[in-house]
């Protein structure tokens, strides 16, 4: 730990120095085509992820009709679900046509490929499971999944080249454009990688791909220890899914966990900076809610679907109009 430690400090201040060279192409884009007008009426859509309500055991389409119920534009479910779904005798095909009638999008999907891993063997079978849920998420008319850093996570992973991981990346982004389901770089604050904005955003700007894209999460963010500031230099089309929730005060910050997530303005972090930072650069994508809080699973799904939009949306609304 003595020799790594000092190693991963170096190598987050080589991120922050070359991010500092390179972001303005990432933050070109929407300036450039979008322009200032385009940067001040910019809207968002808003999401659940099912995981705010995992210990229900809804089916999928239970789950979608939930999701539509309590006012939400789209959904963002994980792939065993969908395949808890199919091998239970149920056909995508319905299931679109649920999530058409129901006017839902599937916004993204989360997955656990291990794409980014040093292990040749074991990155080909990632792939492989990449690819699966994709094609399930393209068959449901979904066109972005999560790739986070499944697999390098544990604290005794070893910490990968992330100029490697940039390579890998953008071999998952041209499958991914092939099937027509984006991947997006997905930030996990305790992972022994990808745990920083600023290791995520040298990861996509590295892969060199018109189609890269991160997945940052306000809980993740701050179990990183990353500065929701880097948020600003980012453009709006870096950033197509946002993982909105919020976290409490204490245990201190390397102590939270998944389950201390609460609902947005529930907790104390800046969401004013956050959303704030969001809109001037130009996002108008979507806000996904993602909760893992075992409090909130105990109760009415439908009661903690609706409270989360109202709470996202009122935390979003205050500096977004």
């Amino acid at each position: 730990m003595s020799s790594s430690l000092p190693r991963r400090r170096l190598l987050q201040s080589s991120l922050l120095g070359l991010g500092s060279l390179a972001m303005p192409t990432l933050a070109s884009h929407s300036v450039s085509q979008a322009g200032q007008k385009a940067k001040q009426n910019n809207k968002v859509r808003y999401c659940l992820n099912t995981s705010c309500i995992r210990e229900a055991k809804l089916s999928l389409p239970e789950l979608i009709d939930l999701t539509a119920d309590a006012g939400y534009d789209g959904i963002e479910p994980w792939i065993r679900e969908i395949d808890q779904y199919v091998e239970t005798g149920g056909k995508l095909s319905d299931l679109r046509k649920q999530l058409e009638d129901r006017n839902l999008q599937v916004e993204s999907a989360i997955g656990f490929p291990r794409w980014a891993v040093d292990d040749a063997t074991e990155r080909a079978a990632g792939f492989e499971e990449a690819k699966r849920g994709m094609e399930l998420v393209a068959a449901l008319g979904g066109t972005r999944i999560a790739a986070p850093p499944a697999g390098v996570n544990s604290k005794n992973a070893t910490i990968l080249d992330l100029r490697q991981v940039a390579a890998r990346y953008r071999e998952l982004l041209d499958l991914g454009v092939d099937l027509g389901v984006i991947p997006q770089v997905e930030i996990w604050g305790s992972s022994r990688n990808l745990s920083h904005l600023a290791e995520a955003t040298f990861v996509a700007m590295a892969a060199d791909h018109p189609k890269a894209a991160i997945l940052p999460d306000i809980y993740h963010l701050y179990r990183g220890g990353s500065d929701f500031n880097g948020l600003r230099l980012l453009s709006g089309e870096a950033i197509q899914i946002f993982h909105v929730n919020d976290y409490p005060g204490s245990p201190e910050r390397v102590q939270l966990n998944d389950g201390d997530r609460v609902y947005p303005g529930d907790g104390v972090a800046p969401l004013d900076d956050i959303f704030s930072a969001l809109k001037q650069s130009g996002f108008s994508g979507v806000l996904s809610l993602e909760l893992f809080n075992k409090d909130y699973w105990r109760e009415d799904p439908q009661v903690v679907a609706r409270t989360g939009l109202a709470k996202m949306k009122a935390a979003v609304e205050r500096v977004w109009s």
